[in-house]
């Protein structure tokens, strides 16, 4: 016990001193650190503002002239992938609409997305029998159709929770400062459900786009360089009315769209409307809706997307869905699989392209 005690004075006698050490180089440290980290630039107006993702204003404005000219948003075309979430590389689905993740869809030129909101209710029935592969919370998630029916083919694993989805949206827009994406909802929230899952998104509120603080209605649609020098970028429609006060336009108000099928044969060509009360060439005063326009058949499949993708999609273009609007070409061209085409040399990307090339 002796001994014990005269080890433990003599350890003791020592702390005092290795304290004020560690005290002397933590001192340093924090000085060195706080010497080394710059002083917080004072907030700018957005005229002077600037980013490590956009540089300054100015810088920005230049770009965008230089990209999209003098186009407002009713005269460009974007390629737009129909049921954009259900692919081989975000879920597990038995069926898809595309072959590649949201993330890669976006990186090979795709400007507008659909996706199927439902609310999910956590089940502990699902969570047993899955042997813990679905534990899922309530939450948004991107099914097509039920989101607790049929494994694979209603909904995915893993779950598409739409709030991480918008997320890679934005992420992608965040490093691409010159990119404007739309997204098209099927919405079967309640507005509650929808605002909760998109305020988890982070940076969303930034780049939303809402028409009505750029007077839309009286003035028409902005310039696109307009909307990329001011940071909004990121369109968001729904088929549900009642959510316009969270920067989501109902469609029915703001866009003019064709009967989304082809056809079980792919021989449905006519440009007819989607909604019997809003023909594809109305016309209003001071302000042209967006036409987005679909171009696919009611089951899916790796061959018939390769048929209908190519000179059938440009000769219905100009020939039935031109006519039908009025001289009108789409503002957002949807289909299945959008690499895939036939031989004509013509692809979606490519046709939308030629579009914005003009006449």
């Amino acid at each position: 016990m002796i001994g014990m005690n005269m080890l433990r004075s003599r350890r003791s006698g020592r702390y005092p001193l290795v304290c004020l050490l560690l005290l002397a180089l933590l001192g340093t440290t924090t000085a060195a650190t706080a010497s080394a980290t710059p002083t917080p630039a004072p907030a700018r107006t957005p005229a002077t503002a600037t980013s490590p993702a956009t540089g300054p204003a100015g810088t920005r404005a230049a770009e965008a002239a230089a990209r999209w000219g003098e186009r407002r948003l009713d005269e460009v075309a974007f390629l737009t992938t129909h049921n954009a979430f259900t692919n081989y590389e975000d879920s597990r689905w038995s069926s898809v609409n595309q072959a590649e993740s949201v993330r890669h869809q976006l990186d090979n030129g795709v400007r507008g997305l659909s996706l199927d909101t439902h609310w999910y209710e956590r089940s502990t029935w699902l969570c047993v029998i899955s042997f813990g592969s679905d534990c899922y919370p309530s939450d948004v998630y991107l099914c097509h159709g039920d989101c607790k029916t049929f494994a694979g083919a209603t909904y995915a694993l893993p779950r598409q929770s739409f709030h991480g989805t918008m997320q890679t949206v934005v992420d992608f827009l965040a490093a691409h400062p010159q990119e404007v994406v739309t997204v098209f909802l099927e919405d079967y929230v309640s507005p509650e459900q929808l605002q909760q899952s998109l305020g988890r998104v982070r940076g969303l509120p930034e780049l939303l786009f809402r028409p009505d603080d750029w007077h839309v209605r009286q003035q028409g649609w902005p310039k696109v360089a307009d909307l990329v020098t001011a940071g909004k970028r990121l369109l968001v429609f729904s088929d549900r009315s009642d959510r316009e006060h969270l920067g989501v336009m109902y469609d029915r108000s703001w866009t003019v769209s064709n009967y989304w099928s082809l056809g079980d044969m792919g021989n449905d060509l006519a440009c007819v409307s989607r909604w019997a009360d809003v023909p594809l060439d109305r016309q209003e005063p001071g302000f042209r809706r967006l036409f987005t326009m679909s171009h696919h058949r009611n089951v899916p499949t790796v061959l018939t997307a390769a048929l209908d993708n190519g000179s059938k999609l440009r000769h219905r273009i100009a020939e039935q869905c031109r006519k039908a609007t009025g001289g009108r070409t789409p503002n957002y061209v949807s289909v299945d699989f959008h690499r895939l085409s036939d031989s004509s040399g013509h692809t979606p990307a490519s046709i939308v392209a030629e579009l914005n090339a003009g006449p």
